[in-house]
């Protein structure tokens, strides 16, 4: 496990890997945060394709190519917006990252990387979330060998610290000197 989950601090749109996931909205047609800067950094080919989507259910996730991207795929999840823990959004959250890797692994998909889902404008609290996150993906990664590797991409200090603590406890060896971009 040690050798197929890191984390970097930078920008998500900039990695070089098979996949990227895009924190979306249900609509699937853009937004703030990690969102929109992929839809401007993928073109407008990749509003045109996820129009023809139908939207997205909180808890699922659907695939695009990545166009101007350097990804090849854009993975598209909608976390759920957080509302104090009663409504079930560690599980929800829990799906994301579930049917992310599932729809990964169908298209052959060896690397890929992650934003911090929900921890942005959904509000779900940082820490939790690294630990759903990194819960969830080593969980499938022991399961699934055709992934081989897993970039958590931080985009502030804050999401960077939450997922070095989660990964230092499975043993995973973080190297605070890692950026994109």
């Amino acid at each position: 496990m040690r050798n197929r989950v890191s984390i970097v601090k930078g920008d998500i749109t900039e990695l070089r890997v098979d996949a990227i996931v895009n924190a979306a909205n249900n609509t699937l047609l853009g937004g703030w945060g990690v969102d929109g800067a992929i839809h401007r950094a993928a073109g407008p080919a990749l509003l045109e394709e996820c129009r023809g989507l139908g939207g997205c259910d909180t808890g699922d996730a659907k695939i695009t190519k990545g166009y101007h991207l350097p990804a090849r795929w854009v993975i598209h999840t909608v976390g759920p917006i957080w509302a104090g823990g009663s409504e079930g959004e560690p599980a929800l959250l829990a799906r994301c990252y579930q049917r992310c890797l599932a729809i990964a692994s169908q298209h052959h998909v060896k690397t890929i990387a992650f934003p911090a889902i929900s921890a942005g404008a959904y509000g779900f609290p940082m820490g939790l979330a690294a630990e759903v996150a990194v819960k969830e993906t080593t969980s499938y990664l022991e399961e699934d060998s055709s992934i081989e590797q897993v970039i958590f991409v931080c985009f502030n200090d804050s999401a960077h610290k939450s997922y070095a603590v989660q990964l230092k406890e499975l043993g995973v060896i973080v190297d605070d000197t890692l950026r994109v971009n």
